[in-house]
């Protein structure tokens, strides 16, 4: 049986860091990750009144999970998918009909900061990750996996 590119290499893992909200907090964790040699290919930054959830895609998860750990720094992680827009931005359209069409709810999303051969990069955090990124690879969308985003 054929495996699909689906199923081929390592699922992307979003971090999502609380911070308190205070100036500079978001630039020290940032800092923190450069110094590391560890590059912010996505980040999402949600605000409440006392605390700021920070979802983050970076190069080199191993790193940062080793590092927020000895640091103390609160954080969970959950794999999304990353998906290349093949037709620009207009291809969300098409992206995000083919996930209804399968039934599978999208609970975040947010672009990357990246654009690997000048196309537009999508993290998306489904309620069913396999079954979005089999239904996207399905309908010729690129998923990508943490190998494609790090270097």
């Amino acid at each position: 049986m054929n495996q699909d590119s689906t199923s081929l290499g390592e699922p992307v893992d979003q971090f999502s860091v609380f911070l308190e909200n205070r100036v500079g907090a978001l630039s020290s964790i940032v800092k923190l990750l450069n110094d590391s040699k560890v590059e912010v290919l996505g980040l999402s930054v949600q605000d409440a009144h006392d605390v700021t959830i920070v979802r983050l895609v970076v190069s080199d998860p191993y790193t940062v999970e080793t590092l927020f750990i000895e640091r103390g720094i609160p954080f969970g992680m959950v794999e999304i998918v990353v998906v290349e827009l093949r037709d620009g931005a207009s291809g969300l359209g098409t992206c995000l009909a083919a996930l209804l069409q399968a039934e599978v709810n999208v609970n975040f999303s947010y672009p990357l900061l990246m654009q690997p051969k000048g196309r537009p990069l999508l993290a998306i955090a489904p309620d069913d990750r396999d079954l979005a990124a089999k239904v996207l690879h399905s309908c010729g969308f690129r998923v990508l996996h943490q190998e494609d985003l790090s270097r």
